[in-house]
This record gives structure tokens, C-alpha cells and sequence, in this order.
């Protein structure tokens, strides 16, 4: 008999105590010798930050990237077809949203492998939560066009659809890139637009602003560089 793939969320940054991951979460997470991660130094240091998991040199360690091919990616689920229980861990938030582990989770459904997700942060959520806006009709879009031509774009294609449709906007940017996002939303969209900024949420310098574009032109900008922020807009 299959195994179950669980999808584990990990903290939306570093905290000094637990504030977003239940203890049933947890627990399950501290059972699990088989994992598939972004990153194995990261998820090393999350492990270590739960505490009393399964002695790191006994966890089978799996590395899944964007660039993972799928062949590779399909080879990961050999010991749940063997009957051994797996986790998925993110980066950060919600494992298989944003994020490459939705292809390994396809492939799951795919060979009849139970699929539990498990509860905890999602910044994209969390966000729209703290918006004001529209949560009954929404969209999440990932990371917009590099180019600078292309992301205003892309930015005013967005404001466009939101305001037909009346539907919000969710976007990220790299967050070395954040406060260049931020200029050209307030440069690209109408002033009667509402944006929403979503800055290291639930963490101790959380900072979540919210107001129309006029507003944001005559206040003093805040200074999210490198710092991981999620954009909402919305048109009505």
C-alpha cells in the first residue's frame, strides 16, 4: 500500500517562537524521513527550528527545482509507492502555490498517492485578508515580465481586467527588485486605483498598506527592498 505525500508549510520567515504552524503540523513533520525540498540547507535550518524531527543523517532528502526534469521529478515518489509517508516543504508558505512542488503533486494524483495538505502561513492569503479587497473574485499571477516596458505592460493589462471584472490582482516580485515593482505601479495605474502592499508578513517588521494610488503618490514611499512583499491591485 501507497504512502501519503503531505504538503507542509514552513514559516514566512525567521521568528524567535512558532506563530503560524499549528502543532499537528508539526508533528507529522517530526515523523517523516523522506523529503522533498527547494533547498537542502534551508530546509536543514527549518528542521532544526522545529526541533525533534528525524535525526537530519536519516532523511532521505530529495532536491525539487524549477529546473528538476520531470523524469527525476517522477522518480521521487518511488518510496512513497513503497509505502513510506513524504513531505513537500517549501521555501516559504504553502508548498506547490508559486512554488515547483505542484508538478510533483500532479504526478502524485497521477499514481494514485494520497495528497494531504497541512495548514499554515500562505503570504499570498494573508494578504488578501489584509487588502480590503475583493476576495470572492481574485487572481494570482507570479512574478511579472523583468523588462521594465513589458512589466508596465503587464501592470496596466492587470488594472484593465480588475476593473471590468472586478477583480483583484495578486502579484511578487524578486525582492531585490520590489521598490522598481512599486514605482512603476504608481506611475503605470490610475489614481482612483486602490494598491496594496504586503511586506514581511508575520514577522515583527510586518508592514501592510493598503490605499488608493493618489494616496500613495503624496505619502512618503516605504523602503521594501529585499524585503519579501506581495502586490495587490484593484480597480473598483
Amino acid at each position: 500500500m501507497a504512502g501519503t505525500l503531505y504538503l507542509i508549510p514552513t514559516t514566512l520567515g525567521n521568528t524567535p517562537e512558532n506563530n503560524t504552524i499549528p502543532e499537528y503540523t508539526l508533528s507529522i513533520l517530526r515523523e517523516l524521513d523522506v523529503l522533498m525540498v527547494e533547498n537542502i540547507r534551508s530546509a536543514s535550518s527549518f528542521l532544526q527550528w522545529v526541533g525533534n524531527t528525524v535525526p537530519e543523517y536519516e532523511i532521505e532528502f530529495y532536491h525539487l527545482n524549477k529546473n528538476t526534469p520531470d523524469q527525476e521529478i517522477h522518480s521521487f515518489l518511488k518510496p512513497v509507492k513503497q509505502g513510506r509517508n513524504a513531505g513537500v516543504l517549501s521555501e516559504a508558505g504553502a508548498p506547490a502555490v508559486a512554488d515547483p512542488g505542484a508538478k510533483l503533486v500532479k504526478m502524485a494524483h497521477q499514481s494514485g498517492i494520497r495528497v494531504v495538505p497541512l495548514v499554515g502561513p500562505s503570504s499570498i492569503l494573508l494578504a488578501l485578508m489584509a487588502s480590503g479587497f475583493n476576495g470572492q473574485n481574485f487572481a494570482f499571477h507570479g512574478y511579472l515580465p523583468m523588462d521594465q516596458n513589458k512589466r508596465r505592460s503587464m501592470i496596466t493589462q492587470l488594472e484593465g481586467e480588475s476593473r471590468r471584472h472586478d477583480r483583484t490582482q495578486i502579484f511578487m516580485e524578486a525582492p531585490y527588485r520590489n521598490n522598481e515593482i512599486l514605482k512603476d505601479i504608481l506611475s503605470t495605474c490610475s489614481e482612483a486605483t486602490h494598491l496594496c502592499t504586503a511586506t514581511d508578513i508575520t514577522l515583527p517588521t510586518e508592514e501592510i498598506t493598503s490605499q488608493y494610488i493618489s494616496d500613495w503618490k503624496s505619502a512618503k514611499l516605504p523602503n521594501l527592498n529585499k524585503r519579501p512583499t506581495i502586490f495587490i491591485i484593484y480597480g473598483k
